[in-house]
């Protein structure tokens, strides 16, 4: 019986077939999503994968349900899995926010799912490191966030050859669009809720088909999609489409080319050189993350190569708490995504991923049936003070052991000789010694 298209089996290694995942480099990479995080003091936090659909359709309009594992469960429930982890935090941040010291900083590393066409780095389930800073409107929570992005990638040894952040600026956006169209018509979006019609924030998951404008601003919404597009869209279609709306191709360019940086863009730029990570990071107006999802800094963390999709991504989404909340609880947010996916690829490409072993620290070699019983004690003892100890389960030749052992790639094998004492080999340097019974953990340390 087969997989479903578009999901994963990941196995231990040795992978069977190079079209299988490896569940040793997925650890591999929640260990360091995880080391990182907490050296910046985020608290790891998690969610149901099942969740009302009207959860999602309240953030994104009901045109997101194409792009949803959704059905009607027993109890006559409309749900769906989990698209996106930001509606849940924002649910979860909304129900208990006055139990928490603020700002909140929070990590999660949920599955999440959606039905769509795959391709290259993008598949119908993935794993993403989400990490969100709660009820801080200072440009130093955009620094804070990321620092821990850079420091994240460069966990997996990646530097800024490998790597750079593009950073850019919705309300810079806002202001270039209300310059052209007119103050009236294009309210800047800093308070209360905005329209929202995007669908995720990773940079994985951007499929702004399933999204559509919920109120009469159209035109910057069409004019934002056409901008996140450029780098993707002949430069004739993209003149076409910008005629329509009242701009030029050569504006756009303009405006995208000078780089100029906003203050609060400058604000972030001196906080990340102070840390010694400016290198990492560049203004770069082509990021405009163009749904309205997002209320201010926006960026993406991009192969140096551009051999891949984007790595991660996030910004500023000042009123999705007080969406998710029906206006209950209104507090500003940011965060950024980090898909398993083309963070593997990378990895894979680059050389980084180590080679995952067995790793067992013992074997114990029983070659005297007699003396299974205090061979098994010796084998939870090790157990017990931290070894990663394996032994046969059934009687077997010597030399069938031992080559078991050397498969496992062993650091020592272990013998019991007698109730007293146990004969420690180093499979390395061979070199042999008996101990204590009593003493066997503190010789092989």
């Amino acid at each position: 019986m087969e997989r479903l298209p578009g999901f994963r089996d990941f196995y231990p290694e040795p992978l069977p077939h190079a079209d299988t995942w490896s569940a040793d480099a997925r650890q591999f990479i929640f260990d360091k999503w995880r080391e990182t995080a907490k050296r910046y003091n985020f608290r790891e936090y998690d969610g149901p994968p099942l969740e009302p659909l009207e959860l999602f359709t309240t953030k994104s309009g009901e045109e997101i349900v194409g792009q949803l594992y959704n059905f009607t469960d027993k109890g006559e429930r409309a749900v769906s899995l989990r698209p996106e982890m930001t509606p849940t935090l924002a649910r979860m941040v909304a129900a208990h926010e006055r139990n928490y010291k603020k700002p909140i900083k929070w990590f999660a590393l949920p599955q999440l799912f959606r039905y769509e066409r795959q391709q290259k780095g993008r598949l119908r389930e993935h794993f993403q490191f989400n990490a969100d800073i709660i009820g801080e409107t200072d440009p130093a929570a955009d620094a804070e966030l990321i620092a821990l992005l850079i420091d994240t990638l460069r966990a997996f040894g990646l530097t800024e050859q490998d790597f750079v952040i593009r950073l850019s600026s919705r309300n810079a956006w806002q202001e270039f669009y209300k310059t052209k169209m007119g103050s009236t018509r294009v309210p800047r979006v800093e308070s209360g809720v905005a329209p929202d019609s995007s669908f995720r924030r990773d940079a994985e998951n951007r499929t702004p088909e399933a999204c559509a404008p919920r109120n009469d601003s159209t035109n910057e919404y069409n004019f934002f999609q056409i901008i996140d597009k450029l780098e993707r869209t002949p430069k004739e279609e993209s003149e076409k489409k910008l005629s329509a709306l009242g701009f030029s191709l050569a504006d756009v360019n303009q405006f995208i080319e000078s780089g100029k940086p906003t203050a609060e863009l400058e604000n972030i730029l001196q906080n990340l050189a102070a840390r010694g990570l400016g290198s990492f990071v560049k203004i770069d107006y082509r990021v405009i993350r163009g749904l309205a999802y997002y209320t201010g800094i926006v960026f993406e963390a991009f192969d140096a190569k551009g051999e891949f999709r984007a790595i991660a991504g996030g910004g500023r989404y000042d009123n999705l708490v007080k969406l998710i909340s029906g206006g209950k609880v209104n507090l500003p947010a940011l965060g950024f995504g980090m898909g398993d996916v083309v963070l593997l690829e990378i990895l894979k490409a680059r050389g980084l991923l180590p080679k995952f072993d067995a790793n067992v620290d013992v074997f114990v070699l029983i070659e005297d049936e007699t003396l299974r019983a205090p061979s098994l004690k010796l084998i939870q003892e090790l157990r017990a003070a931290g070894f990663a100890v394996e032994y046969p389960l059934t009687p077997a030749k010597p030399d069938k052991q031992f080559k078991r052992a050397q498969e496992l790639k062993a650091a020592f094998t272990a013998k019991v000789e007698s109730e007293s004492y146990v004969r420690i080999r180093n499979l390395k340097s061979r070199d042999e010694i008996v101990a204590g019974f009593a003493d066997a953990a503190n010789h092989l340390r």
